[in-house]
């Protein structure tokens, strides 16, 4: 129907013939002259109907916004002065010669050029709406550049796509399956996968070599900016590879997909072990545009005189740290009061601070509620070690490790988006030197990334001590935000039994969950691993979006709901009966 779309036309082609289909943008009438603003997924051009055309002009006047319309034209230069540099097609304009309206639309639930004011909520009812926007449009579309982008370099480097299955069954991966109930096996049901994990390094076992998919994971857990029930991963799998050579070609790929899309030249990924990660910014994926550090003073505090400090100093599971803030004595109290609140949601009780105004005068020089505890040595060591200058102000955060990290590192990334702290636009990094486990409240231990992570150190030396074991696993950071993570896999049966041994999975629960994985590395199982990115995460940073759900074309909300389709609903109770569930019934308080 159409010879052009409307954000391609350029000065060279004045004085063509063209057909253009899509949305009226705009309607303007600038004494007896019709102006359309004339929009599809690749732009807006300007088209002009001039009332010597009685029919046309008469259609043109009759549009409004959201109509779709058909326009055959001359496409001519905008007259001199006329010209809009802020446009693709600015230069130019079309001339309508024909017109057609192909649709009418009723009043839109939101004007396209105002949607900064439109809640998300009704953004997310009416997405198809919301998608013509030319914002959204080019998030998606630069969305799938990346995804055809990261297809051909895969295959340029000799990947496999391979497709593994959506109906599997349930494995232990760190968050809530979503189950599917089998019709056909009473009783038993499906899971969608959290990941392709098992299946991608079966392909392995299976001589595949190098595997990659674009795939569809769902995970039934709480909702956060960057999270989503489902999610696109693009999962990456190679045999006869090690870390280096896993993160080597992997971080190529990335730093030329950002050059060729977004032109961001990201540079070489600095590697961080993740105890500096922890120690010195609080998270294992640090945003290192961000100068603040947090810098440990437990043992400063182990003999003062304030048991907010001292309990947790000679705790072997506490911390006290500080984390000063070049000139932030000017931050007023309220301010302080703000912080504070903000770091109680990470569970710290409190949060001291000790503006420095004149870091000589250790007596009158520093203004702290809690200065009057400590000596004046403590004083003196504290603003040595933390390089304190007259003007800074030092937060101090005093409680378990964890939640010391978590408030601190929060807090120091809040205040360097609020006091506009970024040293540069981008900082990307491998966070490396995982330990295998973490400790459980309830006394056991949990895998850091998932079970099937291979450790650094033999069978024996992690049954010895299975808290202290590092793994051979990966992360990729980029400002904060983790894009990816990978690791080196178990390949041999005994050290994945001796893995599951020390998360407390019994035999008869290893051989019912994972007995086909354990059989496979008898049968000759190379040495692989493999790093899965979140393709969601990755383009809301090369389209600096808020949140994943601005770049995916039909999201769920924080409830994991779909406000348009009113996706999850009520089922028949006929096709309940057919797949063996009762519903039971709410038990209502008298």
């Amino acid at each position: 129907m159409r010879s052009h779309y409307c954000g391609e036309l350029r000065a060279s082609d004045v004085d063509q013939q063209i057909t253009l289909c899509g949305w009226v943008h705009r309607r303007r009438d600038h004494g007896g002259v019709i102006f359309l603003d004339l929009r599809d997924r690749e732009g807006i051009v300007q088209v002009v109907f001039d009332p010597d055309r009685e029919e046309c002009f008469a259609l043109a006047d009759s549009c409004r916004n959201e109509f779709v319309v058909k326009v055959k034209g001359l496409v001519r230069a905008r007259p001199a002065g006329t010209d809009n540099p802020e446009m693709p097609t600015g230069a130019v304009e079309v001339l309508g010669q024909e017109f057609e309206i192909l649709n009418k639309s009723e009043t839109p639930p939101f004007q396209l050029d105002e949607h900064q004011s439109v809640g998300e909520d009704v953004r997310l009812k009416y997405r198809y709406v919301d998608l013509r926007r030319p914002e959204m449009a080019a998030k998606l579309k630069l969305r799938s550049k990346v995804s055809t982008f990261i297809r051909n370099f895969l295959d340029q480097n000799g990947f496999l796509d391979i497709e593994t299955p959506i109906l599997t069954r349930a494995t232990p991966e760190g968050a809530r399956d979503y189950l599917v109930p089998s019709r056909t096996h009473e009783g038993h049901f499906f899971a969608l996968p959290q990941s392709p994990q098992l299946f991608k390094q079966l392909l392995m076992v299976s001589g595949m070599d190098r595997y990659y998919q674009i795939a569809k994971c769902f995970r039934d857990e709480d909702l956060r900016a960057d999270r989503q029930p489902e999610f696109t991963q693009i999962d990456i799998e190679t045999s006869f590879m090690d870390e280096a050579q896993i993160m080597a070609i992997t971080e190529k790929m990335v730093v030329e997909l950002f050059k060729s899309q977004i032109n961001v030249d990201l540079g070489a990924f600095p590697s961080m072990p993740y105890s500096e990660a922890m120690e010195t910014y609080g998270s294992d994926k640090p945003d290192l545009r961000i100068p603040l550090q947090l810098v440990t003073v437990s043992d400063l505090m182990k003999d003062v005189d304030f048991k907010v400090f001292a309990g947790p100093a000679n705790d072997l599971n506490g911390r006290v740290a500080g984390l000063k803030v070049p000139n932030g004595a000017s931050l007023t109290r309220k301010q302080i009061d703000i912080y504070t609140k903000f770091v109680g949601i990470y569970g710290a009780r409190g949060l001291a601070y000790i503006k420095v105004n004149n870091a000589v005068d250790l007596e009158e020089g520093l203004q702290s509620p809690i200065v009057k505890f400590l000596p004046l040595e403590v004083r003196a060591a504290l603003l040595d070690r933390l390089d304190a200058k007259d003007g800074d102000l030092i937060f101090f955060g005093a409680d378990s490790e964890k939640i010391v990290n978590e408030a601190l590192g929060a807090l120091r990334c809040k205040l360097g988006e609020d006091l506009n702290l970024m040293t540069c636009e981008w900082a990307p990094l491998w966070v490396v030197d995982f330990p295998m486990f973490e400790a459980t409240s309830d006394g056991g231990i949990t895998a850091i990334h998932h079970p099937f992570t291979a450790p650094s150190c033999t069978p024996e030396e992690l049954q010895a001590s299975p808290l202290t074991g590092l793994s051979r696993a990966y992360d990729m950071v980029l400002n904060g935000t983790e894009l990816g993570g990978g690791s080196i896999r178990i390949h041999q049966q005994d050290m994945q039994t001796k893995v599951f041994e020390l998360l407390n999975i019994a035999p008869e629960e290893q051989q019912e969950k994972f007995g086909f994985l354990l059989d496979a590395l008898k049968y000759g199982c190379p040495p692989h691993g493999g790093l899965a990115f979140g393709l969601d995460r990755l383009v809301m940073l090369m389209t600096g979006s808020n949140s994943i759900r601005e770049v995916i074309a039909f999201p769920k909300t924080q409830s994991a709901a779909c406000v348009m389709t009113q996706a999850p609903g009520i089922v028949a109770t006929k096709q309940l009966r057919e797949l063996n569930i009762k519903l039971r019934e709410k038990v209502t308080a008298e």
